[in-house]
């Protein structure tokens, strides 16, 4: 179907053409004579990669929106998981040796493995788990986390397993036996800001 076809008119350039005739020539015969010597048809073609421009811009726009929205429901997603760990304290950890009697909720320890980790830079902790390996044993953490991509991911794992282990011995007093790092999202840097 003729471009022309899809309008009640089909405005006729002063040289005679037609719009469409103008345009469909270009793409079927790009070296016309008529249209590499009128103005009118050059100027009109000019205005068509003007408009294929904007089409262009507009497609690769609503292509950045789509990965925009990913990254932000990604990032809800992510939130959403802190919120929920926030408001359910969890199970009551024992704390030093037996005869101590101290205690300290799931969700208090856990806050303090993920502040422990995102004291590295491009490093954002979430889903944290403190299990116990045996009824006065030492605990495992279990810790997810997103960081940018500067980071080699052997490097990253070890030096969160550092700061925990830190945490866990200086800040919040309990004996952890092993802490196992799972890196669930990397952050890739843009324009000087953090995009998912």
């Amino acid at each position: 179907m003729a471009l022309g076809d899809a309008y009640e008119e089909d405005p006729a350039l002063p040289c005679g053409r037609t719009l469409s005739e103008v345009w469909e020539t270009a793409e079927e015969s790009p070296d016309d004579p008529h249209a590499a010597g009128c103005p009118h048809c050059r100027e009109a073609l000019a205005q068509l990669g003007i408009l294929d421009d904007y089409v262009r811009e507009a497609r690769e726009s609503a292509s950045d929106a789509a990965a925009d929205a990913a990254a932000a429901d990604r990032l809800t997603s992510r939130v959403m998981d802190l919120v929920r760990t926030e408001l359910r304290p969890g199970r009551t950890l024992p704390l030093g040796e037996p005869a101590d009697d101290a205690w300290i909720t799931e969700a208090a320890a856990a806050k303090a493995f993920r502040a422990a980790a995102e004291t590295l830079p491009e490093v954002f902790a979430g889903s944290c788990r403190v299990t116990l390996t045996a009824p006065d044993g030492p605990m495992t953490v279990s810790l997810e986390v997103a960081a940018g991509l500067t980071w080699e991911l052997p490097e990253l794992a070890e030096e969160v397993r550092r700061r925990v282990r830190a945490a866990a011995d200086e800040a919040v007093g309990m004996t952890v036996s092993a802490v196992d790092v799972a890196v669930v999202d990397l952050i890739v840097a843009d324009a000087g800001e953090e995009r998912a």
